[in-house]
C-alpha cells in the first residue's frame, strides 16, 4: 500500500481555537493533511484568522492546502462570488443564446487580476504547503443544452473577450459551435490561467505543492468536451503541477467504474512524474452500507494512489448536503485511513514513538 497522505476539507472556519479542536479530531481520524476551503468571502473578511488558523494546523503536524474554493463559480463549491456581484460584466456567455451566466469568464482581465491577486497574497501571508484547484471548469448553459455532449449543445463562453482573442490567434470569427479550435482555444484558456497564478505562487513560495483536480465523471454532470479540462493528457502535462487529481464518484458506480477512472488517474500521474490523488465522497451521500466507504479506501490503496481526501470534515454533519448517517461515515473514513496510511506518514503513529 503506497498511501502517503489523508486528509479532508474544512471550511467555515472563523476562530484557531475552534479550528485546533477540529485538526485534533481529524488527526484522531488518521488525517495528515487538510485542505481548507476558502471563499472569497473568507478571504475578504476572515484572512487574519485564515492566517493563525493555517498556522495551528501546521504546528499540530498536519500539511495544510489552500482550496480557493468557489471563487468566481469557475472553481466548484457552494458559495456565491463577491467578484460577480460586483462586475456583471465579466460573466462567462453562452454560445447560442449570449445569455450572461453565473460564472467569471477568466480571459477577462478584472477577473485575472482579481485571481492573481487573491493567490499571491495567499502564497505572502499564509503558511500552507500548497495550492488545492478544485473542479475548476466552464459553465454550463443549462436552460439551452441538453447533457449529450453532441455537436448541437450549448456552451460557454463566448463573451465579447473571449470572441476577441480567438479572432487573433485563429484569424477568423469564433464559432458558435464546438469546433476542434473552438475546444482547443478553450482548453488552452482554461490551462493558462492556472499554470500562471502556480508559477506566480511558486515564485513567492517555492515549495508550495500545486494540486490540480479534474471532474472525475463523463457525460453526467458536465457535458463532455464543455468543462475545458477533459483533456486529461494536456491536464497532466503541465509541469508547475505537482499533483493529478480526480474528484469524487457516486457509490451508486459500479466498481469497475472507480477502477478505470483510478487507473486513468495513475496512468495520467506515472506518464507525466505526478503525484497521484482520489476522492471519496463523505457527504451528501451515503453507501448503502457504510462498510462501502472502507472498501474504495482499500480499492485506491491496492492500485497505488498516493493520497486519498475526502469531502467533507464530519461527512457534513449539520449541512444541508449532511447525509443521515454523516458522523458514522466520518468515523467510518477514520477507520479506513488508519488502515492504509503508511506508519512513516501517521501523525499519531509518530507521536507513539516519540513516547
Amino acid at each position: 500500500m503506497a498511501v502517503k497522505e489523508t486528509g479532508v476539507s474544512y471550511y467555515g472556519i472563523s476562530y484557531p481555537e475552534h479550528a485546533e479542536q477540529d485538526f485534533k479530531e481529524m488527526i484522531e481520524h488518521n488525517c495528515n493533511a487538510v485542505i481548507l476551503a476558502l471563499s472569497e468571502f473568507d478571504i475578504d473578511f476572515w484572512f487574519p484568522n485564515i492566517v493563525k488558523v493555517a498556522k495551528v494546523a501546521k504546528h499540530l503536524g498536519l500539511k495544510v492546502y489552500l482550496d480557493t474554493w468557489g471563487i468566481g463559480k469557475w472553481f466548484g463549491g457552494e458559495p456565491p462570488s463577491i467578484f460577480l456581484t460586483n462586475n456583471a460584466g465579466n460573466r462567462q456567455v453562452s454560445a447560442f443564446t449570449n445569455t450572461p451566466l453565473s460564472a467569471a469568464c477568466f480571459n477577462t482581465r478584472a477577473f485575472r487580476d482579481y485571481f492573481y491577486d487573491i493567490c499571491e497574497k495567499l502564497a505572502l501571508e499564509v503558511d500552507a504547503d500548497g495550492f488545492f484547484w478544485d473542479e475548476p471548469h466552464y459553465a454550463l448553459p443549462k436552460s439551452y443544452a441538453s447533457i449529450t455532449g453532441g455537436p448541437g449543445d450549448d456552451w460557454s463562453c463566448r463573451c465579447p473577450v473571449c470572441q476577441k482573442k480567438f479572432e487573433q490567434l485563429y484569424g477568423y470569427v469564433m464559432p458558435s459551435m464546438l469546433t476542434k479550435e473552438v475546444i482547443a482555444f478553450r482548453e488552452n484558456s482554461a490551462l493558462e490561467i492556472l499554470e500562471t497564478a502556480s508559477r506566480r505562487i511558486k515564485q513567492i513560495r517555492p515549495d508550495s505543492k500545486i494540486v490540480c483536480c479534474v471532474h472525475a465523471t463523463i457525460n453526467n454532470y458536465y457535458v463532455k468536451e464543455n468543462r475545458g479540462y477533459d483533456n486529461w493528457d494536456k491536464v497532466g502535462k503541465v509541469d508547475v503541477f505537482d499533483v493529478f487529481s480526480t474528484t469524487i464518484i457516486s457509490y451508486k458506480l459500479p466498481r469497475s467504474y472507480f477502477k478505470s477512472i483510478t487507473q486513468q488517474t495513475l496512468d495520467i500521474a506515472k506518464k507525466y512524474g505526478r503525484g497521484s490523488q482520489r476522492w471519496l465522497m463523505n457527504y451528501f451521500q451515503e453507501p448503502d452500507n457504510i462498510e462501502e466507504i472502507k472498501e474504495i479506501v482499500h480499492l485506491y490503496a491496492d492500485m497505488g494512489v498516493e493520497s486519498l481526501f475526502a469531502w467533507t470534515y464530519r461527512g457534513g454533519h449539520g449541512t444541508v448536503l449532511g447525509p443521515p448517517h454523516a458522523l458514522q461515515m466520518w468515523d467510518m473514513l477514520g477507520e479506513a485511513y488508519g488502515e492504509v496510511l503508511e506508519k512513516d506518514y501517521a501523525i499519531n503513529d509518530k507521536k507513539k514513538k516519540r513516547k
